[in-house]
């Protein structure tokens, strides 16, 4: 039923195509080059249109014909970005193409002196003292001609751009709403409506018009949000639809998959598009993070070296190159690549954060809070940047700082275990016990990508002298490590076993504890203590009979850690 009304919703996919190639056209006139390409590689994973199918050319108004060599001569400069140029022979024109010209110009004059004058006078932390100063007169300018009801789609866009570049965020959002009623086709203001989006709610309370680009930024939204499931079942309507070559879909898939740490998946995905758009140079900084995550050498070597010979001043390639510099642990060189991804990008939102970690592997903590709070003020959706920021204050032993930000991050992660073992840490510095084992039950239960949380609340039991719950966690800590077949923390296994070895000694429970001793007797750290629990077990079997194990009810019945740890049959896990 979903994939009938979304193909409904889509109508002819002729007509999709006609309406694209004619948004490009619209959008390549003005200079919005990264709309234009959006909608490139949208039409090309569609099947091509016969002659007689193309749509005919944008009408050509009076004023159009008027302006037409001044917009020609300004155009030419605006492609060799001498944008003061451009303007100052746009200045007078009347009609609308040349009217957004002229403003776009102006205030992509603004950014230009304010990113020269940033790269020439200060670091990438000082990044955010220089301001466009075009943009308050681009403002008054583009008030005036609001009110009056004077501008078009991609005017309104604009204007967007200005009152957000302001931090006017209400107005923009007012704004870039308008523009796409006006304008539904084009992706720029959809996607700058997108970066000002912060919750779900906000996400429900917009009017937007039912065109089928709107399913691209929902599935966007989604992706942004953390609702990966819905995104993906999005993202497959989408290419049931007609879009199953689009590049830029299995790229957001990719995405999706590296959001939810399913990293082979994702990694398949980004294989695929290097295959099918070799010279691909988008997202592929996302793809050097899941190589980062699974420690691939070679592959993140061979990535940065193929980026270098693509394009060595993309701010991807920068950051790819930073990734392979941090794995191999050369931090001031990583650090260096993603300031210099900042000078070429200064709302690299990924660079940020990446600079945040490498300067936190320096101990540079000033300097990390700074990247990271550059990194929320690019967007506050960023959970890595909140994370990020309650590590560095961890590390300055400011819990209640700590908690703060690890809240963020949860908030924005709910399901994430590693913000919920965070959370639980810091409410257990701040003595709040009770607080501490919601979390950490949670974050096990949740799935406990780290397999620490239960841990950690069986070492929060021990410390509160409640045995038998401190006894069920370590029992299902043992389960966990030993059933997924990993190896790992043998130091906290020997610890585990000494204390379930003790418990079932003093609860009478003989051969469960002669089993945990004789483990204890594998590890270095414990091998002594198992020693003298085999010895006290051998001195008392004889004398006292073991009780039965039914006095206890089995683990397995509990949601939650009950009141006594059932015996546990250790032999069916093997070191």
């Amino acid at each position: 039923m979903k994939m009938a009304a979304l193909c409904s919703e889509f109508g002819d996919l002729v007509q999709v195509k006609k309406e694209l190639i004619s948004v490009i056209v619209l959008c390549k006139e003005r200079g919005l080059l990264h709309s234009a390409k959006w909608a490139s590689e949208l039409a090309f994973a569609l099947d091509p249109l016969p002659k007689d199918d193309l749509p005919p050319a944008p009408p050509f108004t009076a004023e159009d014909a008027q302006d037409l060599d001044a917009l020609t001569l300004a155009k030419s400069y605006f492609d060799l970005k001498e944008y003061d140029r451009a303007a100052y022979f746009l200045k007078g024109c009347c009609s609308q193409k040349a009217y957004f010209l002229y403003m776009y110009s102006r205030y992509l004059s603004g950014e230009k002196k304010k990113d020269d004058e940033t790269v020439d006078s200060l670091g990438p932390l000082e990044k955010g003292q220089v301001r466009n100063e075009a943009l308050r007169e681009l403002r008054v300018e583009l008030s005036k001609k609001h009110s009056a009801g004077e501008l078009d789609g991609f005017t309104l866009y604009l204007y967007g751009v200005v009152l957000r570049k302001l931090d006017l965020v209400k107005e923009a959002v007012n704004v870039f709403v308008e523009a796409i009623h006006a304008l539904p086709l084009h992706w720029g203001a959809w996607l700058e409506l997108s970066n000002l989006v912060t919750n779900i709610e906000m996400l429900k309370s917009l009017s937007l018009p039912d065109c089928w680009i709107k399913d691209f930024f929902m599935a966007l939204m989604y992706t942004e949000l953390q609702m990966i499931k819905e995104a993906l079942e999005k993202y497959q309507n989408l290419i049931g639809a007609g879009f199953s070559k689009s590049t830029y879909i299995i790229s957001q898939i990719a995405v999706a998959y590296h959001n939810i740490r399913d990293i082979d998946q994702a990694l398949a995905l980004f294989n695929e598009l290097r295959e099918q758009d070799p010279y691909r140079i988008d997202n592929m900084d996302t793809f050097s993070n899941l190589l980062y995550v699974k420690s691939m050498k070679p592959e993140l070597s061979y990535l940065a070296h193929n980026l270098v010979e693509i394009d060595k001043y993309r701010v991807e390639t920068c950051c790819v190159i930073g990734n392979y510099y941090s794995l191999r642990s050369q931090h001031e060189k990583a650090a260096l690549y993603f300031q210099r991804a900042l000078k070429l990008n200064p709302r690299c939102l990924g660079a940020w954060t990446l600079m945040g970690h490498e300067y936190m592997e320096m101990k540079n903590t000033s300097a990390a809070i700074q990247a990271y709070r550059h990194a929320i003020e690019v967007n506050k959706r960023d959970y890595r940047a909140w994370y990020g920021l309650g590590q560095t204050y961890e590390i300055l032993k400011m819990p209640f700082y700590c908690l703060y930000y690890y809240r963020k991050a949860h908030q924005l992660r709910p399901n994430d275990s590693r913000m919920l073992v965070a959370l639980g840490e810091s409410y257990e510095k701040l003595s709040q016990q009770v607080e501490a084992k919601k979390c950490y039950w949670r974050a096990y239960s949740v799935g406990d990508v780290e397999k620490m949380a239960v841990l950690k609340l069986a070492k929060l039991h021990e410390q509160l002298n409640e045995s038998n719950d401190a006894a069920q966690c370590y029992v299902l800590y043992i389960q966990d490590i030993f059933s997924c077949g990993e190896q790992l923390e043998h130091a906290e296994v020997s610890t585990a076993l000494r204390y379930l070895g003790q418990y079932y000694f003093k609860n009478r429970f003989f051969d469960e504890a002669s089993i945990c001793a004789q483990r204890c007797c594998d590890y270095n750290d414990a091998r002594e203590e198992g020693k003298a629990l085999l010895r006290q077990i051998s001195q008392v079997r004889d004398q006292i009979e073991t009780p039965t194990a039914d006095l206890f009810a089995p683990l397995s019945n509990n949601t939650t850690p009950g009141r006594r740890a059932s015996p546990m049959n250790l032999i069916t896990f093997t070191p």
